[in-house]
C-alpha cells in the first residue's frame, strides 16, 4: 500500500516544499513583504524589462549567494566586520532573511521603499566599526570596503546565474546588469561602481592584493559548508549547492580557504548536480497551477 507524500485535501508537494523554502528564505513575514514589496504602486527603481529583475528571481541566487559570501570572506576587514558585528552564526538565518529582503525591496519595490532600505542599511554601517587582531581599524561605511562588498556580490551573483539560471543574458544584458547593480551600490554609499563587466573584472583584479584568508575566513567557510543550520533532510540538497558555490570560486580563492576541490570533476559531476538542485527549487517556487 502507497502513502500519500502529502494528506489528502491538503497542500501538493510543490506547494508545501516551496513553502518551507520561502519560509526559510523570508522568514516569518516574507509573505506580508512579498505582497508589500509588489503590490505597493509606484515607480520603482527597475522595470520589468531589466536584467536585475531576471536574475535576482532566479534559483541560481541560492549557488551565486553563497559563493558571494565566501569571496567577501577574504577581505580581512570585510571579515573581521562580519565576526564581530553581524551575529551570522547565532542567527544565521535571520541574517539570510534581512539580505533576501533588502534585495526584493531594492529589486522589485517601489522607489521609495528602495531608497529606504539603504538609508537604514548606511545607519547600520556608521555603527559597525573596530580593530583587527593585527591592529587594523576598520569601518563597513569605509567606501572602499563597501565597494569589495559590492563587486563580490555582483560577480558572484551574474555568474551564478550565467552558469545555472534558466535563461541566461547575453553581453549587454550583463553589462545592463551591472549597470543596475550600481544603481544600488550608489544609493548604499559606494563611489563610482562599475557599471559594465569590463570594469567589473577590472575592479576585482585590482582588490587582489588586498585579500587573504584568515583564520576567521576559514572558521566561516567551515561554518557555512560544513555545519550549516539544515534541516537532516536538506543536507543533501545543501552540499550539491555548496559544492557548486565553491566551483563558482577562482582556484586562488577556495586554495587561501583551504576548500577540497578536483576541477577535473567539476563538469562531469558537480555542475550537473548543480544544474539539477536549481531547478528542482526553481519548480517549487514557482506559483502553482491552481494560484495562476
Amino acid at each position: 500500500m502507497s502513502r500519500r507524500l502529502v494528506p489528502e485535501g491538503g497542500p501538493s508537494l510543490r506547494d508545501w516544499l516551496g513553502n518551507e523554502i520561502f519560509s526559510r528564505v523570508a522568514g516569518p513575514e516574507g509573505t506580508e513583504n512579498r505582497t508589500r514589496i509588489h503590490g505597493t504602486p509606484g515607480p520603482r527603481w527597475f522595470g520589468p524589462e531589466r536584467p536585475v529583475r531576471r536574475v535576482h528571481g532566479d534559483a541560481a541566487m541560492f549557488i551565486g549567494g553563497l559563493s558571494a559570501l565566501l569571496l567577501q570572506s577574504l577581505h580581512p576587514l570585510a571579515m573581521a566586520a562580519v565576526a564581530g558585528h553581524s551575529g551570522f552564526r547565532g542567527d544565521p538565518w535571520g541574517r539570510l532573511q534581512r539580505t533576501s529582503t533588502f534585495l526584493a525591496v531594492t529589486t522589485y519595490g517601489p522607489a521609495r521603499s528602495a531608497q529606504e532600505a539603504c538609508d537604514r542599511v548606511r545607519a547600520v554601517h556608521e555603527t559597525v566599526r573596530g580593530t583587527t587582531a593585527d591592529g587594523q581599524r576598520y569601518s563597513a561605511a569605509d567606501p572602499h570596503l563597501l565597494c569589495w562588498v559590492h563587486v563580490a556580490e555582483t560577480d558572484s551573483f551574474l555568474r551564478a546565474h550565467q552558469r545555472y539560471g534558466a535563461h541566461p543574458l547575453d553581453d549587454e544584458q550583463c553589462d545592463a546588469y551591472v549597470a543596475d547593480m550600481a544603481r544600488v551600490a550608489t544609493a548604499l554609499g559606494v563611489p563610482d561602481p562599475p557599471a559594465d563587466v569590463a570594469e567589473l573584472t577590472a575592479r576585482l583584479a585590482a582588490y587582489r592584493g588586498e585579500l587573504r584568508a584568515t583564520d576567521e575566513a576559514r572558521s566561516s567557510a567551515r561554518f557555512l559548508l560544513l555545519n550549516p543550520p539544515v534541516p537532516f533532510l536538506a543536507r543533501l540538497p545543501y552540499g550539491v549547492i555548496a559544492a557548486n558555490a565553491v566551483s563558482l570560486l577562482p582556484l586562488w580563492a577556495s586554495r587561501a580557504l583551504w576548500l577540497p576541490r578536483l576541477p577535473v570533476l567539476e563538469g562531469p559531476c558537480v555542475r550537473p548536480l548543480g544544474t539539477a538542485v536549481t531547478a528542482g527549487i526553481r519548480w517549487a517556487l514557482a506559483p502553482s497551477r491552481e494560484a495562476a
